[in-house]
């Protein structure tokens, strides 16, 4: 049987018969792959280490079907996410909208590299012990950017009934917009919008496809926690209109960031 070397980021992982594990693999060169981890079940076997959050590479084979990895290695772990629980949620809220996102055998050009951007992202806040606001920030950031990479960007230019541009004005507290799942984005707050936003939470999403997350001159990120819930919703709402699925994780994302919110923090 040939075999291959891939390298990718390993985005969920199911049981497979009495021992083997069923893992998907984020690759920039083949998109999604579902391949069988033979033994990686059994505490001593060679293939443990395939787990989510780890960028891995592969020595695969078979021809067709379910293709079987045969050896591996670990090229970075993100297992440090997993010692909070906001930064554990956002890394799985970003991992599921991928599933979502990328097709199965096909380049997905971009989403790899973004997605080990925010995870090395979420990885500061672990290892500096930053708020877990920047936690929040870095799952609805990278959600704006998987969706554009995947097909499905937010349309933050223009009014989606009236096509004048979104240009949110600053200090007009009276000043509303709308958005419409079917649609998009529309001015003024309207009958059927699943979300409304002020003029300043607009202007914050629109800086969200920038590569870079928006602070202050000082580094501190704009925003606070209940403006950044405010616009997940609208990531939520977005995902669950095109995709059929929000990522169930951005629930736990909630329960994790909500009490700061609440204590105005």
């Amino acid at each position: 049987m040939p075999e291959t070397v891939l390298e990718g980021l390993a985005l969920a992982c199911g049981p497979l018969g009495e021992s083997d594990r069923l893992l998907s693999l984020l690759s920039a060169e083949a998109g999604l792959l579902r391949l069988a981890v033979p033994g990686a079940r059994r505490p001593r076997s060679s293939l443990a280490a395939a787990q989510p959050l780890t960028l891995l590479r592969l020595q695969v084979g078979g021809r067709g079907g379910l293709r079987r990895v045969r050896q591996l290695t670990v090229l970075r772990s993100f297992s440090e996410l997993g010692q909070r629980l906001e930064t554990l949620a956002a890394a799985q809220a970003l991992a599921e909208l991928a599933l979502r996102l990328v097709p199965a055998n096909d380049p997905a050009p971009g989403i790899l590299a973004d997605l080990l951007l925010q995870y090395g992202r979420l990885e500061e806040v672990v290892l500096e012990r930053s708020d877990r606001i920047e936690a929040l920030a870095t799952a609805v950031q990278g959600s704006v950017h998987l969706l554009a990479l995947g097909g499905f960007a937010l349309p933050l230019a223009r009014c989606c009934r009236t096509g004048t541009r979104l240009e949110p004005p600053l200090g007009n507290w009276d000043w509303r917009c709308s958005l419409l799942p079917g649609e998009g984005l529309a001015i003024g707050a309207l009958p059927g919008a699943r979300v409304v936003l002020n003029a300043s939470e607009l202007a914050l999403l629109q800086r969200l496809p920038r590569p870079a997350p928006p602070r202050r001159r000082d580094g501190a990120l704009l925003g606070p926690p209940s403006v950044w819930l405010h616009l997940l919703a609208v990531v939520e709402v977005w995902c669950g209109e095109h995709l059929g699925r929000t990522p169930r994780a951005f629930r736990l994302l909630r329960t994790a960031v909500e009490p700061v919110s609440t204590s105005g923090r």
